[in-house]
């Protein structure tokens, strides 16, 4: 009794900095290509590339491209879809030429993808990736905005932001430093009341804060 012969798929990651990785989501994907029974022929990987990057340079995602137009994957996995970008435009795009190549999308987070067993466009999926797209790029935005009100407000306190002059100290060090005034900040304490419960200098709470803001900017 011959066996159907394995579904090809590549896997697509991406991470926005240098410091992280993408063991997680690579192995997360692989795993449920083993549970489907797919078998994986590549995987494309994006490391410190940012979600908002302009098409051009996002070679994971050209690469994905080429192996559906080649014929070589009939899924492309990823595990949401906002590792696909932060861009509603290139997102869109995206899928729009793996349907052409009649190639679907499907992303883990959910569990769904973009073409039905037939071959034919999913409607469901379609509904659900332009919500998710545009809550990928809305997060984007109102993290900026969330970012400039707070340097807005420590210059006008006076702060200094950034690495403090002579210091050896770089965000993630700081913030490792003083696990206890993060976790007051990310409570929704104020720089005052976080001083207070940490007992530590109300200076030394805003250059966490910084940190925290700085870190922000850098994993977006």
């Amino acid at each position: 009794m011959s066996t159907a012969t394995p579904v090809p798929v590549a896997i697509l990651v991406r991470v926005s900095t240098n410091k992280q990785d993408t063991t997680r989501q690579v192995s997360e994907l692989r795993a449920l290509a083993e549970v489907k029974g797919w078998n994986v022929v590549e995987v494309c990987r994006e490391e410190g590339v940012s979600g908002r990057a302009a098409e051009d340079e996002r070679h994971g995602l050209k690469r994905a491209e080429a192996l559906a137009s080649s014929g070589k994957v009939k899924r492309i996995l990823v595990h949401e879809v906002s590792r696909l970008g932060r861009r509603s435009s290139i997102v869109h795009a995206f899928v729009e030429r793996l349907e052409e190549s009649r190639v679907s999308l499907y992303w883990h987070a959910q569990g769904i993808e973009t073409l039905l067993a037939n071959g034919k466009r999913n409607p469901a999926a379609s509904i659900m990736l332009a919500l998710l797209a545009e809550m990928a790029r809305s997060e984007t935005e109102t993290l900026r905005e969330r970012i400039n009100s707070g340097l807005a407000e420590a210059r006008r306190k006076g702060v200094k932001l950034g690495r403090p002059a002579g210091s050896g100290y770089d965000a993630a060090r700081l913030l490792s430093e003083h696990r206890d005034i993060v976790k007051a900040l990310k409570a929704g304490q104020s720089v005052r009341n976080a001083a207070k419960i940490t007992g530590k200098g109300a200076s030394t709470v805003q250059r966490v804060k910084a940190a925290m803001i700085q870190q922000a900017i850098a994993q977006k």
